[in-house]
């Protein structure tokens, strides 16, 4: 349960569960692209990755949702650690804020933080920089052999819940329409910022991001 404030209850389904709705989708339709988002237990992140290991050609966006918007935890050791070991290793594109980032590696520094994420599997790491302390926000994607690059985009002035997950799912959006990674992720935080500027207040809490405004505005391929 959640509303514009906060979570206020979590209560995840089982691995069999998760795992089983997935398969019956994945042997259903053709699936280019995987965007995973908040995993509520490790026992559903063993299940994930069981299933992933036998659709290898797939690439996964993972948004890491270790909190909610208004600060409750949605984590533990437990998941942490099944996130590191089990799922990473099957990532393609890891899109963690500063504060996961630095969670999940026990990191202060975010290119170090990167570098570990990326030893744990992961192909690429795109850590948003919303949380950090700058005039605007830098986003940096990380590869291998010190690959990196940044983007600057205006701080906006609200607080948005659905930020990051705007984000992840429209960089699988843009790899399923045939845009390569780089190309994906500017398109992708390009249609992410857009939406937050044109966000609203439905309730008393956080914006919310005006996705369908966007549509009018996706470029064509």
């Amino acid at each position: 349960m959640q509303d514009t404030h906060n979570v206020l209850q979590n209560h995840p389904l089982s691995g069999k569960e998760v795992a089983l709705q997935a398969g019956i989708i994945l042997a259903d339709m053709p699936i280019a692209v995987c965007k995973i988002g908040l995993l509520g237990s490790a026992e559903i992140i063993h299940s994930v990755s069981d299933l992933l290991r036998q659709f290898p050609h797939i690439p996964v966006i993972l948004d890491p949702i270790l909190a909610a918007g208004g600060g409750k935890s949605l984590s533990n050791q437990e998941i942490i650690y099944a996130m590191q070991n089990y799922l990473l290793p099957h990532v393609f594109v890891m899109t963690p804020n500063s504060l996961e980032a630095k969670t999940l590696t026990q990191s202060q520094s975010l290119p170090d933080a990167a570098a570990k994420l990326l030893a744990f599997g992961c192909k690429f790491v795109c850590i948003t920089g919303t949380h950090e302390e700058t005039d605007d926000v830098v986003h940096t994607l990380y590869g291998s052999t010190n690959y990196s690059k940044s983007w600057h985009w205006q701080r906006l002035p609200h607080s948005y819940h659905g930020s990051g997950c705007t984000f992840a799912s429209s960089i699988a959006g843009f790899l399923a329409r045939g845009y390569e990674l780089v190309d994906a992720i500017y398109q992708a935080q390009q249609y992410t910022w857009r939406s937050l500027e044109l966000g609203y207040h439905p309730g008393h809490g956080q914006a919310l991001p005006n996705r369908c405004a966007m549509l009018r505005e996706l470029p064509c391929k």
